[in-house]
């Protein structure tokens, strides 16, 4: 085995080592540059520790420190649709919780469907994650979620809630869907399609469900065959608004269940030589960064998908500490652009 000039191996810097460098106790050293910063910062030894540390090349060997703890340092997280701007957002806002608390992330992006789920988590939880945040299950049952091989491995869902226990982080769906209904009755619209999603995804059905709330408590009811089942993404938008626009009374407003969608709508009522929003006004949902750079900027419910991600990490870490972690739903707000206006005959 070779030496440096001060005796220090080469092969790896030792907890001993620093021990011996500084003249504390190993178990000091081991504590020390296992923590996180103090509010009231580091003491003297603890400075002196960490900067012997440093200047030794000390690399901490995370294999003997599961095996000690029982612990990785590593989080698991199965998210489908990276490419969409809002679930990336929410992962960038898991990635930056997750490295200020120490850990890692082991990420799986499968195709949006059960069975690919299903594998994925298999597989990220079978790399021994600390923890596991799911988003994009499509309202799984208690079968389903059984039926995974997850263990005692602390599960939280992310932008989506299960008809079980486990605990989610989601945006105030439900409150986003009435601030849309309020604002395009207020403006004087009374019959409205609505581009309502995958049905077995629960974003979708609660913001369709505050929708309808917002409009029976403003006394108007809504014509069934306007609530068209669509995709997430930009085409399914344009499926759903073909059929909307189609319809021998066509409706004076669309809401869609996100932007994507409601992009699709524009689309559409571009290509049938509807104007925007003189003839037809449009609401989207999670202020997607693209939304108010559109040709029309479109009016829509703002979420916070960092906010939600960094929520789902430190509840998680609760999780992990044995502590009863409930359910959250963060606030939402309408941010009204040019997509929508009073209806013809109202202004």
């Amino acid at each position: 085995m070779s030496l440096d000039a001060e005796g220090v191996s080469r092969r790896g810097v030792t907890l001993k080592e620093i021990a011996r460098r500084t003249g504390v106790h190993v178990s000091t050293v081991s504590r020390v540059l296992r923590q996180a910063p103090p509010p009231d910062g580091w003491s003297d030894v603890a400075l002196k520790i960490r900067e012997t540390a440093r200047e030794l090349g000390y690399q901490p060997n995370p294999w003997a420190a599961s095996l000690r703890t029982r612990r990785t340092g590593v989080l698991g997280a199965v998210m489908p649709r990276l490419t969409d701007g809002v679930i990336a957002k929410m992962y960038q806002g898991v990635q930056q919780a997750a490295e200020e608390a120490g850990y890692s992330v082991l990420l799986s992006s499968p195709e949006d469907d059960l069975v690919a789920m299903k594998k994925a988590i298999n597989l990220v939880v079978g790399r021994y994650v600390d923890g596991l945040i799911l988003s994009g299950l499509r309202r799984p049952g208690p079968p389903f979620l059984a039926s995974l091989n997850v263990g005692n491995t602390p599960v939280l869902l992310l932008s989506r809630h299960a008809d079980t226990d486990l605990p989610s982080v989601t945006s105030d769906d439900y409150e986003g869907g009435r601030l849309a209904a309020r604002h395009l009755v207020e403006l004087g619209h009374q019959r409205c399609g609505i581009i309502a999603g995958p049905k077995d995804a629960s974003t979708a059905s609660e913001r369709v469900a505050g929708f309808l709330d917002g409009l029976k408590e403003a006394g108007l009811r809504q014509d069934r065959r306007l609530i068209v089942p669509s995709g997430f993404g930009v085409n399914g938008g344009v499926e759903a608004a073909r059929v909307i626009l189609g319809d021998k009374d066509r409706p004076t407003a669309i809401f869609a269940i996100n932007d994507d969608a409601a992009i699709g709508a524009l689309g559409v009522a571009r290509d049938l030589g509807i104007t925007v929003p003189t003839g037809l006004s449009v609401v989207g949902f999670n202020d997607a960064d693209v939304s108010a750079q559109l040709p029309v900027p479109l009016t829509s419910i703002r979420t916070q998908p960092r906010v939600m991600g960094a929520t789902a990490v430190h509840r998680l870490l609760r999780l992990m500490g044995n502590e009863e972690v409930g359910s959250v739903k963060l606030p939402v707000e309408l941010v009204v652009r040019s997509s929508t206006v009073a209806p013809p005959g109202v202004r």
